[in-house]
């Protein structure tokens, strides 16, 4: 259903993420954006990009199991950052909900995102 796709015609992964993921067949999910909210408070979570990234990162996992899928069945993430030059603690984080076989990221700055939030991520997944 998933195949990761390396070729040396392009650049190669810098980070924890595919070039590309190819599917065959399947159901799609699409999440919306998600950013740092507390799931019972409805309230952005204090902290630093790390902790952010990684409540980001959980309630993206908590959707895609509301529709039955989990992280595995992810082929593509995008993430918003405020500020680009913490990439590196986001990335961290990131690598850790995708250790085997990450999917295809693209991360991009903008100039502000919903509550003040410093990251927000949104995710494309496959099911059958």
């Amino acid at each position: 259903m998933r195949e990761t796709i390396k070729t040396s015609k392009a650049p190669a992964a810098i980070g924890p993420y595919s070039q590309a993921i190819k599917i065959a067949a399947g159901k799609m999910i699409f999440t919306a954006g998600q950013i740092a909210l507390d799931p019972a408070s409805g309230r952005l979570i204090e902290g630093d990009i790390a902790a952010q990234t990684r409540r980001a990162l959980e309630n993206v996992k908590a959707i895609l199991a509301a529709s039955g899928a989990q992280l595995e069945n992810v082929v593509k993430t995008t993430v918003f950052m405020a500020d680009l030059g913490e990439f590196a603690a986001m990335n961290e984080v990131y690598g850790e909900f995708f250790p085997a076989n990450p999917p295809a990221r693209s991360t991009v700055e903008v100039k502000a995102l919903p509550r003040g939030a410093k990251v927000e991520i949104e995710a494309t997944a496959v099911v059958e």
